[in-house]
Parts: structure tokens; C-alpha cells; sequence
């Protein structure tokens, strides 16, 4: 029999006894607990483009893990962990990744966002898997304890301590989470059992054997939760254990070595990865159940990661170094990444939104006019808000641009965010939209184009205008208004404009009684004799014009 692999240990895959040190470093465990992560849930997935995502990959021998984007099939941050990381998993909300440091008795906290380490959490001797509650509360991790016994350490992911350590079986090797978060089910990789955690008590509650599971080292939950699947590496099977009673129903034949088990998120399929033949079994929950197609992946298969959002299965190939992405319709490799060093953990982060830009920035008040809208991660595009007023005719055209049609607010400019199944785009300057005043002409003495007005140069222009009620003081847009020399018969711009002197503060002034800004503008006694044209931009992109000939 070959050992599972340990990249704490030997190499992957080489022949060796089982002994605690290097039977506890295996993260395969680690991926069925990642069941309890669901960003999309089925009805969305079926309706939308998924968000957003990145795979994050524990990779043992490197000290690293690797985050991977599907989309660009490139890596896109590799941030340095503990020694030998094992496992990884990422909190339900998406902002924060855990790794397990199998050679460093750690928890590495890594922040999403920044791809930064954030925390480093001691844990138990020698820690293997780790998977999170649906609420994000609490992380639990698997250590070893004595050569009878394991530990799991529940770790209070506010404070970012250890709170509790339940003693499980020998060897815990995966965990998975109950979709209620009500228990924690532990794969005890020596007396082959599976350890039932009461997650309200932190007590072991119950534990389940079966005389044909064999060294079980992965778990994994269907999204109901009515049953627990538990991949047995020694008996080449697959136990499925109904949670009801805890019970095992029947056991599935799979191919030899199976170590990471996970389900798709319809639960109509069961992944598993067969580290001592090199492939991927497809188990139909429905049939029996029973094993309806068999993928061929790369070297030394140590775990499976279903995408929650579903279309997508992730293989870490530990002695390959690679990662295959099975497409699940078709139940064929799509792809082969290059990793870091001996991959093993697999999780899958969604990626909040960003919004960078509005084209164009601004419309009528009315709204009705379609705006393009640019940034990162758009993907799965559930709302576009303007201000807090909902856009209409939303389009996801790429992961990097949408369309939507503004919908009517008064004047004035508001943020623009998406919100996906990952979250909600922080507002941004980039990502401001206005409506446009309604702008009611200017009031005299100035007359609007195509009247020219005729002043006497040096005298101070009081200039009035409208824009329907109190719009703030800063309804100006910055370096506005302007003034330009213009050849009288034509109009011709004959120089560049410059700022318009003003009197005063230069401050526009709101007249209650009058319902309109009042500004006044200095001119100069040497334009006698030309014309000058006097522009007005305020800050909802507009520019209103006004022609005069001074004398």
C-alpha cells in the first residue's frame, strides 16, 4: 500500500510507513471542508454569471500559497506562509484565508484583499485541515495529539485565539461543517472513524465506524446536509453516511487511494481525487449511488475542490506540481496550471467588485440613457446603485465592463457601486456619476446665445442663473468659469480661456427668495472694443455659455 503523500515527510507519493508525522501533513482532508463555503447559492448560479473568483493553493514544499484566477488562467499573487503549508480554506464572506502550517504548528491569516499576511494563529502540534462555519465565527483545525488520540482547535476568528480543543480520534485528516453549522464531522485517519464535534458545546457528540472504511482522510457534506461523504485511502471506497442517524448507508468503489472528496453544489455529484491512480471518480448521488465516470488528472491527485458556484472542478496534482480544472458538464481537463511546489489545499475565494470608472459621467435627471461602467471583477453583476436609487437593463459584458441604464434622481452626483455574489464595491472617485441640473438659463441682465449681450468693460457682471432649488455652495466646477477672446463676427476662439476674475469672495451666492445662484464677475477696462466669451461649468459636467461685447 502506498502512504499518503506528506510534503512534510518525503516526497509525494513514495512508499513509506505511516507514521503521525507525516500521516497528520496532508491537507487532503482540508477540501471537503470547504463544502460549508457557498457564496452563490444554486438558484443564483442558475440565473447569473458567477463572481469573481480566485483559487487559493496551499503549496507545501514552497512555503507559499498561490492564488490562481480561472478567468485569466494565470497567478495573480503568491504570498510566503509557514513551513510546510498543508490546507487552506476561506471564510464564508470571502475577506480572509486560513492556512494551515503542517511543519510550523501554525494558522497563517491571510487578508484577501491586500494578499497580505494579516495574523499568525498558534494551533496544535503537527495541524492538518481547517474549514471555517457557515457564519464565519469559528475555525476549525485538526492537529495531532498522541498516537491514540487527535485534537481539533476552534478558533474564534474575531479575536483570531483558540477557544476550545476537542479531542477527536487518531490522526484527524479532514473536517467538513454542517451546513446549519450545528456539528463538525472529522475524518480520523488511524481506527478509521469519523468524529462527530457538537459545535453549540464544542463536545464530541458521536463517533461513527464501519468495519469497510479503512483510513478515512477526507469528509465532506452535501449542501442539505442530510449526508456526509467520507473518502477511505486504505479500502479504495467512499462511505455515505446519512446525518440523521449517523450511520453509514453503504459504501461506493472508487479508484485506489482516494484522499479529497468534494460535492457539487446541486449535491447530484460527488468528486473524488484517487491519489495512487492518477484520476478523478464522478459519483452520481442519485444511482445507487455509484461511480458514473472516471477523470484522468495528473501525478498524485491529493485533493478536489468543487466550486461552490458549480461548472468547475479544481485538482491539486501534488506530484505534478499542477492544477487540473475539470470542466463538470463534460467531465473533461480543460486546463493544466503550473503550481508552486507540491500543491495540496484547494479553496476558492469570490472577489468583491471595483469601479473605476463611469462612461459617461453624467445625464439628465430623468435618467433613461444607457452608462457604461468599467472596473474589476463586475462579473455576476447583481445591483447597480446610483446613489441608493436601483439602475435598470443591467448587462454584464465582461468581468470588466457593464451596461446599465440610469435611473432617474435629482441633480447632483452620487457613487456608483455593483454589488455581486461577493459583495458590494467600495465608492470611489472614479466611480461618482452626476445629474445634471436643470439648468434654467442665465437671468438678466445676461441673455443666453445666441443674444449678445453689450456691456461696459471694467464694470462687474452680475451673473444669475437657476438649477432648480439649493444645490450646495459648490455647484461650480473647479477652475470655472472661464473667459475667452472671440472674433466678434464669427465667434472664433482667439486665445485660450483663463479663469474669470470675480468680486467679491468669488463664491456663487443662493437667493432663497429668488430660487437662483448669484455671481458676480469683474471685467477688465482693457476689453473695450472686444468680444469675450464667458463660460460657466458646474460640477455635473455641464458648461452654459453666455456672448459679450464690451464697449
Amino acid at each position: 500500500m502506498t502512504a499518503l503523500p506528506s510534503g512534510r515527510a518525503g516526497s509525494p507519493g513514495r512508499p513509506r510507513g505511516l507514521r503521525h508525522r507525516a500521516a497528520v501533513a496532508s491537507a487532503a482532508g482540508a477540501l471537503g471542508a470547504l463544502t460549508a463555503v457557498v457564496p452563490v447559492s444554486s438558484a443564483h448560479a442558475a440565473d447569473e454569471a458567477p463572481a469573481h473568483r480566485l483559487v487559493w493553493i496551499a503549496n507545501s514544499r514552497a512555503n507559499s500559497v498561490t492564488a490562481y484566477d480561472p478567468a485569466t488562467a494565470s497567478a495573480v499573487a503568491t504570498v510566503p506562509v509557514g513551513a510546510y503549508p498543508q490546507a487552506v480554506a476561506v471564510s464564508p464572506d470571502g475577506g480572509e484565508a486560513y492556512v494551515v502550517n503542517n511543519g510550523s504548528d501554525t494558522v497563517s491569516v491571510i487578508d484577501t484583499a491586500t494578499g497580505a499576511v494579516a495574523s499568525t494563529i498558534p494551533v496544535g502540534r503537527l495541524p492538518g485541515p481547517v474549514a471555517f462555519s457557515p457564519d464565519g465565527t469559528h475555525a476549525y483545525v485538526g492537529h495531532y495529539v498522541s498516537a491514540r488520540a487527535g485534537g481539533v482547535d476552534v478558533i474564534d476568528t474575531a479575536t483570531r485565539t483558540v477557544t476550545a480543543t476537542v479531542t477527536v480520534g487518531s490522526q484527524p485528516f479532514g473536517i467538513a461543517v454542517a451546513p446549519d453549522g450545528a456539528h463538525a464531522y472529522v475524518a480520523n485517519l488511524i481506527g478509521g472513524s469519523v468524529s462527530v464535534i457538537d459545535t453549540a458545546t464544542n463536545s464530541l457528540s458521536e463517533t461513527i465506524v464501519d468495519s469497510r472504511a479503512r483510513m478515512p482522510a477526507a469528509v465532506a457534506v452535501s449542501p442539505d446536509g442530510g449526508r456526509v461523504y467520507a473518502a477511505n485511502y486504505a479500502s479504495n471506497n467512499v462511505s455515505v453516511i446519512e446525518t440523521a442517524t449517523n450511520t453509514v448507508s453503504g459504501v461506493v468503489p472508487v479508484g485506489a487511494g482516494p484522499g479529497g472528496v468534494s460535492v457539487t453544489p446541486d449535491g447530484a455529484h460527488v468528486y473524488v481525487a484517487n491519489q495512487n491512480e492518477d484520476t478523478v471518480s464522478v459519483i452520481d448521488t442519485a444511482s445507487g449511488p455509484g461511480v458514473t465516470d472516471t477523470v484522468a488528472v495528473g501525478a498524485t491527485p491529493v485533493g478536489v475542490l468543487v466550486d461552490p458556484a458549480g461548472g468547475t472542478a479544481f485538482v491539486a496534482n501534488s506530484r505534478a506540481g499542477t492544477l487540473s480544472v475539470i470542466d463538470t458538464a463534460t467531465r473533461t481537463v480543460t486546463r493544466t496550471v503550473d503550481t508552486g511546489s507540491a500543491p495540496y489545499g484547494l479553496a476558492v475565494a469570490t472577489v468583491a467588485p471595483a469601479v473605476t470608472g463611469v462612461r459617461a459621467g453624467h445625464g439628465p435627471q430623468a435618467g433613461g440613457n444607457t452608462v457604461t461602467i468599467v472596473g474589476t471583477h463586475l462579473a455576476g453583476a447583481r445591483q447597480v446603485l446610483f446613489g441608493t436609487t436601483p439602475a435598470t437593463g443591467v448587462t454584464v459584458v465582461n468581468d470588466s465592463t457593464l451596461r446599465a441604464t440610469a435611473p432617474a434622481r435629482p441633480g447632483g452626483a452620487v457613487d456608483v457601486t455593483v454589488t455581486t455574489p461577493a459583495g458590494t464595491s467600495t465608492p470611489a472617485a472614479g466611480a461618482r456619476y452626476t445629474y445634471e441640473y436643470p439648468f434654467g438659463g442665465f437671468r438678466p441682465p445676461v441673455a443666453d446665445p445666441p443674444a449678445v449681450n453689450r456691456m461696459n468693460a471694467g464694470r462687474a457682471v452680475p451673473v444669475t442663473f437657476g438649477l432648480g432649488g439649493d444645490r450646495g455652495p459648490d455647484v461650480i466646477a473647479r477652475d470655472y468659469p472661464t473667459v475667452t477672446r472671440v472674433d466678434c463676427a464669427t465667434g472664433t476662439p482667439l486665445d485660450p480661456p483663463v479663469p474669470a476674475a470675480t468680486a467679491g469672495d468669488g463664491a456663487p451666492r443662493y437667493d432663497a427668495a429668488a430660487g437662483a445662484y448669484g455671481y458676480r464677475w469683474k471685467t477688465d477696462r482693457a476689453w473695450a472694443g472686444s468680444c469675450r466669451l464667458f463660460t460657466l461649468g458646474l460640477n455635473d459636467g455641464t458648461l452654459h455659455t453666455a456672448l459679450f461685447r464690451f464697449s
